[in-house]
């Protein structure tokens, strides 16, 4: 008899989003007059950039002629697109990255799950709490935690809460860990992360041989100057993170699947008999082995996101989705909520009003005003009490969705 993964079986019963998505179907189909509107799902809503889907039109018709064709490409991503990654998102700003230690994938999601294969089943692994789901059920599926408890804590995993107490920027274990997630702007909560914090992780992570998994597929979003985009404007961060970027909520390749993962060569881990290894080669033997690469097509449109008329187009977009978070948190805040996030970040953290739980909020926002988020719970225990809205969608909906909410709620 053919056996299982039976870590699969350890999952909590739904992702998080299937299960809204399936909450809101059965509403619908009960209520199919309501017009309902998604602020749940992080997807972008605007049209691709021109600059990028002239790019795209123009790779098409290179398809249609033999002399311009491309067959596979490289896995690591074509060497044009890398370049200009490294020069644009790293050089720039003074992080020490060569486009060699760029590699371009199909989704930031993707590589925040699959970066685990390079990793030994002995690790210790620190996530904040709440978290993007993605990094503790990849975990889960990997063998690399225990059983779940009444609170949705994984046994095997260290859980960093973050608060309003603490600016929701997770302090520093007082143990030793070998993993740890970190999301700047925060995904759910919007938080930022000073070079003064990132500083006192790359420190406690080079002094623990710890590495850093750092998710930055937010960081078009920062506007404050003072702020990092990247962990590798710290110093010492090449001896001790890697780097997970993507196209879509910048450019809006949510559809087209567009992102890269840096992976210094400087970044060293241990064997099982304590030699060191660069996790540069691993990761590359992995995406060579297990990835054919993206679309040379899609490749193209994410160049011309560094073309000058690319870089304003995204700019309107980012600016976009940033006005309507400010939009929702003046909204809100209007509405007596308490807000947090929504700037430098397209993510609005909101405290749940009357000691209601997340999935309570989620279904009286549901029931009363036809409104779609996130509850707080889903991204872990020390979420329950919040909700989170989006900011990407129509400037229509975000209006329309924070009248209703503003209506309904002003006497909570």
């Amino acid at each position: 008899m053919t056996t299982i993964n039976d870590n699969y079986l350890k999952l909590k019963a739904g992702y998080l989003f299937p299960e809204i998505a399936r909450r809101v179907n059965t509403f619908a189909e009960a209520n199919p007059d309501a017009q309902i509107i998604k602020l749940g799902i992080g997807d972008v809503t605007e049209p691709l950039p021109e600059a990028c889907r002239t790019a795209m039109i123009k790779a098409v018709e290179e398809m249609g002629d033999r002399s311009t064709f491309k067959g596979y490409g490289p896995e690591q991503g074509y060497s044009w697109l890398r370049e200009k990654i490294a020069q644009h998102d790293f050089q720039a700003r003074g992080g020490d990255i060569d486009a060699e230690e760029i590699f371009i994938s199909d989704g930031s999601k993707c590589d925040t799950g699959n970066i685990l294969d390079i990793f030994g089943k002995d690790n210790t692994i620190a996530v904040t709490d709440p978290v993007y789901p993605v990094y503790v059920d990849t975990n889960v599926m990997a063998g690399n935690t225990g059983p779940v408890n009444e609170r949705g804590e994984y046994e095997g995993l260290l859980y960093l809460p973050i608060t309003a107490e603490n600016n929701f920027t997770a302090e520093i274990p007082s143990d030793r860990v070998d993993l740890i997630y970190l999301c700047f702007p925060n995904n759910p909560t919007g938080a930022t992360a000073t070079k003064e914090h990132l500083k006192k992780w790359v420190d406690y992570a080079r002094a623990n041989g710890s590495i850093i998994l750092f998710d930055a597929a937010y960081e078009a979003f920062i506007t404050d100057p003072s702020l990092p985009h990247s962990i590798y404007e710290i110093e010492g961060a090449r001896e001790c993170a890697i780097e997970f970027r993507s196209f879509s909520k910048n450019a809006g390749f949510t559809g087209t699947r567009c992102a890269f993962t840096v992976v210094p060569k400087t970044l060293m881990a241990k064997t099982s008999s304590g030699s060191d290894v660069e996790l540069w080669k691993l990761w590359n033997r992995r995406q060579s082995t297990k990835f054919n690469g993206v679309s040379y097509i899609i490749q193209r449109g994410a160049e011309a996101v560094y073309s000058p008329a690319g870089q304003s187009q995204i700019q309107q977009l980012v600016d976009f989705y940033l006005e309507n978070a400010q939009i929702i948190r003046e909204k809100l805040t209007a509405a007596g909520l308490t807000v947090y996030g929504g700037v430098n970040a397209p993510y609005v953290w909101v405290k749940t009003p009357s000691g209601l739980s997340s999935w309570d909020f989620f279904d009286k926002l549901l029931q009363t005003c036809n409104v779609v988020g996130t509850p707080g719970s889903g991204f872990g225990a020390a979420g329950e009490g919040y909700f989170r809205i989006s900011a990407f969608n129509s400037r229509q909906n975000v209006e329309a969705a924070m009248e209703r909410i503003t209506d309904k709620f002003k006497a909570l």
